[in-house]
């Protein structure tokens, strides 16, 4: 990285795991006086003072050197099963393939088409609202939010029919937006508009990691940081990803005009200016899983940043599922107090043993990252409580690999039980029946699915007081 692109961050912390070797990262792992500026660039040895804090950015780098290897491999591997997916499902299934193939009379499924679903929308095929939670509900705002972070991850044909002709919504637009740092698009996101509800929800949904895209889960597993004055340190893939610019950072205003590079959140605050200006009693609702909810909280940090007061007073509130960590203590400081000042309602969803709701990693002495706000937590049998944190909030703990082994087990069994104790709706497909089976060897992948997160915000006993500000609810936390 050129150093003129930092140079609106006095401290950070950069890694660059493709200019380094195994043999680089086994001796900075060994000898914290290993020659590291190849690969770390850093205005402070801090992190490498003790082994356990250069473990984890060992295996930062090294997993992130595991996905740049094997980066074009998951890629079409991941092109090719969504491509067999959807063969299967428009032919009727295998042997209406295979007839159709020997009678020379196979639908090919097209990938910008309404009917063309991602490998997560055949893992969980659900695309209705729950018709049992209206607007007014105290679930109808959460179970809303994950089934739009859900329906991110499909094409802009299938979001459009599905939000108009099933959700009877309005669909606003669905943007492809610009990486300065990748010198390509990276980040998705659409918006629509809930009329039902009153007063009217306008609903921004980022899209979050791809099963198969090497360079989400780089960003997801990446511990570099940049610390904004005043603000505390940021994780800098998903400031990249949202549309931090080289050697400015975030400027209050970007011109953005029709023929330029759009970047997420100069291009989503206008359109929501706009949009809000035409409809004023609208609120509107930030949301995401994953990768996607790590961007609806970036969102969120960067207006308050920017003193954006008229947005902040018309946001309803920010959703999140399977959300990784964002910041450090101070970050998470400095959000509560300004969602304090502004009464705006943060709820961090997060589902049993979920994996990537537990990285990246949090350090006891506040040099890595840390989650903040409420966290509402559910068990495998989706009851729901309000907590400081989500049990065992680091992945890497021998002490809960047992539990966690047990757990999986009884989440496959489960996946057979559930629509005869839940109903038909709750029937699992079988490839989220595959991935449970993967998920008792990678523990907490399959936790991290949308399959759990849309079952809890519809079965889960928790249901937040729309009448409690977030500030006192936040104070009750057991």
């Amino acid at each position: 990285m050129a150093p003129n692109e930092t140079q609106f961050c006095d401290h950070y912390m950069l890694l660059s795991p493709e200019d380094a070797s195994l043999y680089d990262l086994v001796c900075f792992l060994l000898f914290s006086t290993s020659e590291t500026s190849r690969f770390i660039q850093r205005t402070t040895k801090e992190e490498e003072e003790d082994f356990w804090r250069r473990w984890y950015i060992f295996n930062s780098l090294l997993v992130q050197k595991l996905l740049i290897f094997w980066g074009k491999p998951m890629v079409q591997v991941g092109y090719i099963l969504e491509l067999w997916l959807n063969l299967l499902s428009q032919n009727g299934g295998f042997l209406m393939l295979f007839s159709n193939f020997l009678k020379g009379n196979v639908a090919w499924p097209e990938r910008s088409s309404a009917t063309f679903t991602s490998v997560l929308g055949n893992l969980d095929p659900r695309v209705e609202l729950d018709k049992s939670i209206k607007p007014g509900n105290t679930k109808y705002n959460a179970s809303l939010s994950m089934m739009a972070s859900k329906l991110a991850y499909e094409n802009e044909s299938f979001l459009q029919t599905t939000i108009r002709d099933q959700w009877n919504m309005e669909f606003l637009g669905f943007s492809n937006f610009w990486n300065d740092y990748l010198g390509q698009p990276s980040t998705q996101a659409m918006m629509f508009q809930d009329t039902r509800a009153q007063p009217n929800l306008i609903v921004v949904a980022f899209r979050g990691t791809n099963p198969f895209d090497p360079v989400a889960w780089q960003t997801d597993v990446d511990l570099s940081w940049f610390k904004l004055e005043g603000v505390g340190k940021i994780h800098s893939g998903f400031m990249k990803a949202l549309g931090l610019q080289k050697g400015k950072g975030w400027p209050k205003e970007l011109e953005q005009g029709s023929n330029q590079r759009q970047f997420a959140y100069y291009a989503i605050r206008q359109r929501l200016r706009e949009i809000l200006q035409k409809n004023e009693g609208a609120k509107f609702i930030l949301t995401g899983h994953s990768l996607g909810a790590a961007l609806a909280i970036l969102f969120l940090t960067v207006l308050a940043i920017h003193e954006e007061a008229w947005l902040l007073e018309k946001l309803e509130g920010v959703y999140t599922f399977g959300q990784p960590r964002v910041g450090d203590k101070q970050h998470g400081d400095y959000m509560k107090e300004k969602l304090k000042k502004y009464d705006v309602r943060h709820l961090r969803y997060v589902y049993c043993n979920d994996l990537v709701a537990r990285i990246p990693y949090d350090d006891a002495d506040d040099l890595f990252f840390e989650h903040w706000g409420p966290c509402i937590y559910y068990n495998s049998i989706y009851k729901g409580k309000v907590r400081h944190e989500e049990p065992n909030k680091n992945y890497f703990s021998i002490l809960w690999a047992i539990p966690k082994f047990v757990n999986a087990v009884w989440e496959l069994l489960r996946s057979f039980i559930i629509p005869y104790t839940k109903g038909p709706d709750y029937k699992e497909s079988w490839l989220m029946k595959m991935l449970r089976v993967v998920g008792l060897v990678i523990l907490g992948l399959a936790a991290h699915s949308p399959q759990d997160y849309v079952n809890a915000t519809r079965l889960g006993s928790f249901a937040l007081d729309l009448q409690d500000p977030i500030h006192q609810r936040a104070s009750k936390l057991d």
